[in-house]
Parts: structure tokens; sequence; C-alpha cells
């Protein structure tokens, strides 16, 4: 069968790369077409669009990218029609991707959606065209199928895919003779730390390495990572790995670096390598992001952090009311502030170089840890790929 898939960021393209593979496993003849990224195009889809040219974040940059977004819809639809695919596959990327379902619902494509909208956070309404317009909802968050079910749409419940693609990451970096895990969950020699091991002088092995996680997109990294350079300036005594974007380049966070004036002398960046910093990191400061929970199940204590658009931070609070505590999704599924959030002006230096010394040690730390292993019991096992292929290559 041919499938046609849509993923507009890298968390996306990751997931859609897992999901090629299982419906090849389900179906050897499938063939794909794609909007995603590198990691879609290594698994076997032919890419139309690269995520790295759809990302507009906030209502702010979406109103003013919206001729070129309305380009893209129309675009996407005239190529949907032309390869006319059996199924039509929308991970994430809502407000697009709901767009295309209400279009391609009455032209009578079989429509899935693998990780579902956020509409349990802001614009609930939305439930209304998920109903109208999608075949099936393939959830990843453990409360999503019941929220559903209330409100009269059925969804299932695959897992997270998260736990399969960390599981793989740890088992690859496996030290050879590795017999136990530390209490970061990485695993260790009887002589030491399977730490990141990098040329750069700077960086020493009897340091505690902190990762930087400042997000994906070119305008969430130009502010916050600043401020997490600020921050790490106030503690030398650690070295500080930032996690480069793969939709970004070196030179790039070479010239906000030097452009910051107060980051510390023992930091590096490792472009393309998040999970391997992960997996040797102490602590971590997070951007509000997908990375949150990746960060979590390499059981990583972290701080997560958010400064956005002033006017588009206040119109995302207007709409999510009082109904969502939290911004992270660690937080949010065990719907308990396991992980501190530092949200626009608690976002801050001082706040910030505070907030992450508690998680390099001491009791706040050793809490998050413990709570780090309950969020991998609640999110269930893997194989939530598998479940999600069989489920789209199966209906009927």
């Amino acid at each position: 069968m041919r499938y046609y898939l849509i993923s507009g960021e890298p968390s996306g393209d990751l997931h859609g790369a897992h999901l090629i593979r299982a419906i090849r496993a389900e179906d050897p003849e499938a063939e794909f077409r794609a909007w995603g990224g590198d990691l879609m195009e290594n698994a076997g889809a032919t890419i139309v669009k690269h995520y790295r040219d759809l990302a507009f974040m906030g209502v702010v940059q979406i109103v003013k990218n919206l001729p070129t977004i309305l380009r893209n819809e129309r675009f996407c639809k005239d190529d949907i029609a032309n390869y006319n695919p059996d199924r039509l596959v929308l991970i994430d990327y809502s407000g697009f991707n709901l767009r295309i379902a209400k279009w391609a619902r009455p032209e009578g494509y079989d429509i899935s959606y693998y990780i579902s909208p956020q509409v349990w956070a802001s614009r609930s309404g939305r439930v209304k065209q998920i109903k109208a317009n999608v075949d099936r909802m393939l959830v990843i968050l453990p409360f999503e199928e019941a929220w559903y079910a209330e409100r009269g749409v059925s969804a299932t419940f695959v897992g997270h895919p998260l736990l399969d693609v960390v599981k793989e990451a740890e088992e690859k970096a496996r030290p050879q003779g590795a017999k136990k895990v530390n209490e970061s969950g990485v695993w260790s020699r009887e002589s030491g730390d399977a730490r990141l091991q990098t040329p750069d002088s700077r960086l020493k092995p009897s340091r505690l390495q902190i990762a930087l996680l400042p997000g994906s997109r070119k305008q969430e990294i130009s502010v916050g990572l600043p401020l997490m350079l600020a921050a790490a300036a106030l503690h030398p005594e650690h070295d500080y790995v930032i996690a480069g974007a793969p939709a970004q380049n070196l030179a790039f966070y070479e010239q906000l670096i030097a452009s910051c004036g107060r980051a510390p002398v023992n930091l590096q960046v490792v472009m393309n390598d998040t999970y391997g910093i992960l997996q040797t990191a102490h602590a971590a400061v997070v951007t509000s992001g997908t990375a949150t929970l990746e960060t979590a199940l390499f059981g990583v204590p972290q701080v997560v952090v958010y400064k956005g658009n002033w006017l588009a931070y206040r119109i995302a609070r207007w709409m999510v009311g009082s109904r969502i505590k939290y911004i992270s999704l660690v937080n949010l599924v065990m719907d308990a502030p396991v992980v501190p959030e530092l949200i626009q002006a608690d976002f801050n230096p001082k706040n910030l170089a505070a907030h992450l010394e508690k998680t390099i040690a001491g009791p706040v730390r050793d809490q998050q840890l413990n709570d780090l292993q309950r969020l991998r019991e609640k999110l269930g096992s893997g194989g939530a790929a598998k479940r999600a292929a069989r489920a789209i290559v199966t209906s009927s």
C-alpha cells in the first residue's frame, strides 16, 4: 500500500521514522511519501518538505508567516491528491494536520492520527474536528484514551514511542563489559563512569557534566541559550555541553555564544547527539517540549525552562486557562511538580543557577530520581510504533 505521512517537527521526524519501519514490517511492499526530516528519509520515505522549513513558533510567528503556511497547505493537498495514498498518517503538528484532515475526509482518504494534538491542554473544541475527520486516534500519553472516551471519540493508547527510542539508544551506547547502572541510568564500568569522550581539553573527566538543551528552533535557542550560559557562568566548577539541534549548524551556536560574553570557559557544543549527551549528563537544563520527557527517560534530573514572546505567551495562557497546571510533559504525565519549571520572568540566570544546584546533589535530586522511575512505570511498556503500525495497516 501507499502511505503519506505528515510531520512538521524534529520529534515527529523521529517517531515517524520508527513508524515507517514498523509499517514496513507489517506491509513489506509499502511505499512512503512524507513531510518530515532526515530520519524519515533514512527510514525509506521520499521527503516532500523538510521540517526545518515548516517551524513557526507561537501565535506571532504564525501570523507573520501566514502566506507561507497557506502556500504549504495548498501544496500538500495537491501532492496528496497526486500521490493518492491508501493511508494518510498525521503525526502531531496539530494546526496544519487538522486542516489537512478536514480537507482529506470528504475526499475519501483513510486517516490515522499518531500522537494526539494537546487538545486536553488548549482549544479543546478541536476534539469536534478530530471526531468528524479522523478515522483512528493513536495516542501516546496514558490519560489521553480516557479523555477522548469521555468526549465520544474512540482512541487507542499504544504506549509512548520514546520508551523504545531511549532503550535502543541505551543498548547501543552500553560500554563493553558494563555491569550496572548508576543513579542516572548510565551504564558504568567497574573502573568509572561511561563519560562523554571528547578531544576538547577544557572538559575534565573529574568534573560533572551538565547538559544544556535549548530547543530546536532558532527563535527559542536565541532567547534561552544566553540565559542558560549566564547561569552556567555562575558555577564554573562544572562542565557544560550544549545539545546542537539537527535543524541548526555549528556556526549559529558559535556566533550566539560569542555574543553572550558571560559564557563559561568549560563549554562544548555537540551537534546531533542529544541522546549521547544525556547518557553522560549528571543533570540538565531543558527547554519545554518533548526533550523534557526524553531527558527524564534517561534518568537525568532536570530544570525545565521556557521564555517566549510576551504576547504569544499571554495568549497561550488565556487559551489554556486553569485546566493545565504544568508546561512540561514530565509533570503533566505525573500530575505533580516532579521537575521545576521556570517560565518567562522566572527563567533568569540567578534563579536557574539556584535550581540547577539542587538537581546536582541533595534531597531534591534524590526525590526527582525516584519520581523519574515512577514516570517510566506509568508510561507503560514499549512497542508503541508496532501497535500503531498494526492499527494503520490492518484497518478497514
